[in-house]
């Protein structure tokens, strides 16, 4: 087992062990362990009574943070001719079509979300095996398959993200920056939160709920209380 840092041994003696925090109190405390130099990403994670192995129990979703993510996020817009204007005026960083297909294929990824159009869906499925493992494949599901881009784009831009359940039941989601306030960070985890209660499928039994746990880039993770959210 690594041994912990100095930095690391001081943010772990802040939280006390086994105690499950309001949301509130999580957030006020994750500004006082975080110590690295640079502005790291909060980061939640909700642990799911489902089984993602059942189409029926499979939780995905997007949801808008009221204070954004605190991230640059780098939108590609993969649109017809006609649309490129829209998707410029919104704010997409890289517009096109035929040349940023060549560039995915040759390997190119630099890119957080790619928005398109229904019609260009059938040029992108030979580019599944470069997109699907990154998370970067459009989904009508989550807004990013569409006619309208320049919405799409400025909804991304502006703290919508989207979050699937892994296999383990969890759902990993970065929300905010350690420089935002401690009621920002709440508002944010709060927001996620309840998008996730909304899913609840109808299959789930039992505690839908089991854990949640917020934490930094370089901090320990502070439990929630579930019950309390």
């Amino acid at each position: 087992m690594a041994k912990l840092t100095k930095k690391q041994k001081d943010a772990a003696s802040k939280i006390e062990k086994n105690k499950l925090y309001s949301l509130k109190d999580a957030s006020s405390l994750l500004k006082t362990v975080a110590s690295a130099k640079f502005d790291e990403s909060v980061d939640i994670a909700v642990r799911l009574g489902v089984d993602p192995r059942k189409a029926n129990q499979m939780v995905r979703g997007v949801v808008t943070l009221p204070h954004g993510t605190g991230k640059d996020t780098k939108v590609l817009a993969l649109v017809t001719p006609d649309k490129e204007a829209e998707a410029k005026a919104a704010g997409a960083d890289y517009v096109g079509l035929d040349d940023y297909l060549q560039k995915i294929k040759d390997g190119w990824t630099d890119v957080d979300v790619i928005i398109t159009m229904p019609a260009i869906m059938g040029k992108l499925g030979p580019l599944g095996r470069v997109l699907g493992p990154r998370g970067l494949m459009p989904n009508p599901k989550t807004g990013t398959v569409t006619m309208e881009v320049g919405k799409a784009v400025q909804e991304v831009k502006s703290g919508k993200i989207d979050f699937k359940v892994d296999k383990t039941g969890i759902v990993h989601a970065g929300i905010g920056r350690i420089s935002f306030g401690a009621e920002q960070i709440t508002e944010n985890a709060h927001e996620i939160i309840q998008t996730l209660i909304k899913l609840k499928p109808t299959a789930a039994k039992g505690a839908y709920i089991k854990s949640i746990h917020l934490s930094s880039t370089m901090s320990p993770a502070i439990a929630l209380d579930p019950k309390a959210v």
